[in-house]
């Protein structure tokens, strides 16, 4: 019997001006969000995840630094606490972006993993920080991450996660397959004519280079009052053959679903020896840091 895997991307358009108080923000994210919740349980989604810091606009287009207060402690935070219950309840397992603060002064772009049962599984924290285009000043925000490319054994398999800027980096991608991930996820946050023509490029490649599924998130519409570019969402699943096999739409807040055939990662791994064929021994200068 083929092992089938429904899994679940939510993109979303921002619900509310971005002048509003924080709390208010926070909970008009979240608000958004729990009906597709609802749907996603409704239809027996098994995993899911949500877009990068899915509760709140892509603050990183400003330097204003109230945004600093919408962080909190993963594990232990609110945020966590709450989708821990949610995961219970709809026996889910749930991939979630969070702000993260480590200390006072040590931000992290963080994603926490969260089993079927509510258990909390650990943490990826995003290891590309951009800071090379208007309106992405990651780097005023958040530190590089530090936990390396942990994959997750799951009620539905193993799980890697991935984040926005980091789908540029084949190394990571590498990586989590190296570690045993049948699918990971790259909830992202990215715009028109800056990424759109690299996003059905670079993670169906991850996908076909390392056999995993992969599924992409991105979110909706444009965010006063910073203008960066429109979200262009077109959230999807791609199987190991580099197939896209579910896409969203490009302007609407949407949960999309698919069934993966997790089946077909020994099919083409036994087809296209890539990790057999590796010669590491070789991979000598992607550790060496360029000369400036």
């Amino acid at each position: 019997m083929a092992r089938i895997v429904r899994g679940g991307l939510i993109q979303t358009a921002n619900p509310i001006p971005t002048d509003q108080p924080l709390d208010k923000i926070r909970q008009a994210y979240i608000d958004l969000v729990m009906p597709y919740i609802e749907e996603a349980g409704k239809k027996g989604v098994q995993i899911l995840c949500l877009q990068e810091l899915f509760y709140g606009p892509y603050f990183c287009a400003s330097q204003d630094i109230r945004w600093y207060d919408l962080t909190e402690k993963v594990p232990g935070g609110p945020t966590t606490k709450l989708f821990q219950e949610i995961a219970k309840k709809h026996g889910m397992v749930i991939v979630l972006p969070i702000y993260e603060e480590e200390r006072t002064g040590t931000y992290y772009n963080t994603a926490a993993l969260i089993d079927a049962d509510g258990k909390y599984l650990g943490k990826y924290r995003k290891t590309h920080i951009p800071h090379c285009q208007p309106g992405f000043w990651e780097k005023f925000y958040f530190k590089p991450g530090n936990l390396g490319y942990p994959v997750w054994d799951t009620a539905i398999g193993k799980v890697g996660i991935y984040i926005c800027y980091d789908r540029h980096f084949p190394e990571g991608a590498r990586a989590l397959g190296l570690g045993g991930a049948e699918i990971i996820f790259n909830p992202s946050a990215t715009v028109a004519g800056l990424s759109e023509y690299l996003w059905e490029l670079e993670q169906p490649a991850h996908a076909v280079a390392n056999c995993y599924f992969v599924g992409a998130i991105n979110r909706v519409g444009m965010e006063e009052p910073w203008s960066i570019g429109e979200f262009y969402g077109k959230s999807y699943f791609c199987s190991p053959r580099g197939k896209i096999v579910a896409q969203a739409s490009r302007d609407k807040s949407e949960l999309l679903t698919a069934d993966l055939d997790f089946d077909e990662i020994a099919e083409v791994r036994k087809v296209w020896q890539f990790y057999r064929d590796r010669r590491p021994e070789m991979y000598g200068a992607l550790t060496s840091q360029l000369e400036s």
